[in-house]
């Protein structure tokens, strides 16, 4: 049995991501791997990827609404980073051949106009921080098999971070009463799933205050120009080689993702 530390489970987690390759999680062997450390290994995963060129450009956050957080058994939101790799331009295909069994999830986006730093920011004061909301979508990806974690595990997994895409349509949040602001989730065809931003904490800007004052705890602040998921507002969907979703949010349009082809091994 391995002895896993901070250092060990970082450098291993990078590792799985780097070679698609899932595994047990490490709560199995480490039971004490709480929340905070597992933020502790999450940041230290964001310094070995900004030492290898990724540029740090927002947050995420993840299990923000209950469908969430009854499918995985963890039942308190996360906060975790994006950087530019995780980008997935309209258009393209789900990078299959980078991920081990990605899902998809409509998400509310925050493009950042104001620095917004906690403790004790509040929805109110969060979403004046706000420059402009987008629709966008979420390819969860995990390095644990079936996705079984414990809340430590995935908050050391950087949230089960794999892409985004966000869409064609940005709106001044004053327009927009977001916890209305609704999704219909449509795959090949078929609408499965639908949601309003109430799903995520009972409004978007709570999801975003969270986040600031989350990271106050650990010395970061919200910065200007950053993009902010807010959280999947139904449950993710499997997104199979050569299938397609699509999000159709009322006041922000819709998101298009389809999913790519696995290359054959050289």
């Amino acid at each position: 049995m391995t002895t896993w530390d901070v250092a060990g489970v970082a450098e291993e987690l990078l590792r799985c991501e780097d070679e698609r390759r899932d595994r047990a999680p490490f709560t199995d062997e480490w039971p004490e791997l709480d929340l905070d450390t597992g933020y502790t290994i999450q940041d230290l995963t964001l310094e070995k990827r900004l030492a290898r060129g990724e540029t740090l450009v927002g947050v995420k956050l993840g299990l923000t609404s209950r469908a969430k957080q009854e499918r995985m058994n963890v039942n308190v939101p996360l906060v975790a980073w994006l950087t530019d790799a995780m980008v997935l331009p309209a258009g393209e295909r789900v990078p299959q051949e980078q991920l081990i069994h990605p899902r998809v999830e409509p998400e509310i986006v925050f493009v950042m106009g104001d620095r917004l730093e906690g403790p004790g920011v509040t929805a109110a004061t969060a979403m004046a921080a706000v420059s402009i909301v987008l629709g966008g979508a979420e390819v969860i990806d995990s390095r644990y098999r079936d996705f079984r974690f414990t809340a430590g595990d995935v908050v050391a997994d950087n949230a089960s971070s794999g892409a985004y895409v966000t869409g064609p349509v940005g709106v001044p949040p004053s327009e927009l009463d977001l916890s209305l602001e609704a999704v219909l989730v449509e795959v090949d065809g078929q609408v499965v799933d639908s949601a309003t931003g109430a799903a995520v904490l009972g409004h978007p800007g709570e999801a975003l205050a969270l986040a600031a004052n989350e990271l106050a705890r650990r010395g970061r602040a919200i910065e200007p120009g950053w993009v902010v998921l807010t959280g999947g507002m139904t449950d993710a969907v499997p997104i199979p080689p050569g299938s397609s979703v699509a999000m159709h949010f009322t006041n922000l349009g819709s998101v298009h993702v389809r999913g790519g082809e696995v290359q054959p091994c050289p």
